[in-house]
């Protein structure tokens, strides 16, 4: 199974969800069975590390997200993953208007997974990165237990 998370600038919440479902689907021995990846519907931040905010709270839950830098989501990527999971409605839109629309379904909105309609907030502008994360493993841990892997 592929799985892209998408977010604005690929800098907080997309590669938090990356690192994150990595962390857990490794811990669960399920690691072999995932490709995660993540990506930004922008190019404002294009080759830039991970935000320093993401970084601090996933170290302090023990996750390394060492080496990612920021990508820019592509019209192709539609046909090489199997759900791309935005973190707002924005970047659905965003995602839905490169795709040309969503004709196979594989476009959601992460806390979708947790039963929730709810975007997840972008601590760029708010500074939580800890409610982000607990929004994050939520949508994660919900995703996990929708693939039943």
């Amino acid at each position: 199974m592929r799985v892209l998370f998408v977010c604005h600038g690929n800098i907080c919440r997309s590669p938090m969800a990356e690192f994150v479902l990595r962390d857990l689907a490794e811990k669960r021995g399920l690691g072999e069975r995932l490709v995660i990846a993540s990506a930004a519907t922008s190019s404002e931040e294009l080759g830039n590390p991970v935000h320093p905010g993401t970084r601090r709270i996933l170290a302090a839950h023990g996750i390394s997200c060492e080496g990612k830098t920021a990508r820019r989501l592509r019209a192709d990527d539609y046909d090489a993953w199997d759900l791309i999971i935005g973190m707002d409605e924005a970047n659905v839109r965003n995602m839905e208007r490169l795709f040309g629309g969503d004709a196979a379904g594989k476009v959601h909105k992460l806390l979708a997974y947790a039963g929730s309609e709810r975007d997840i907030a972008d601590p760029w502008y708010t500074g939580d990165f800890q409610a982000t994360y607990d929004d994050v493993r939520d949508g994660c841990e919900g995703l996990l237990a929708f693939l039943r892997l």
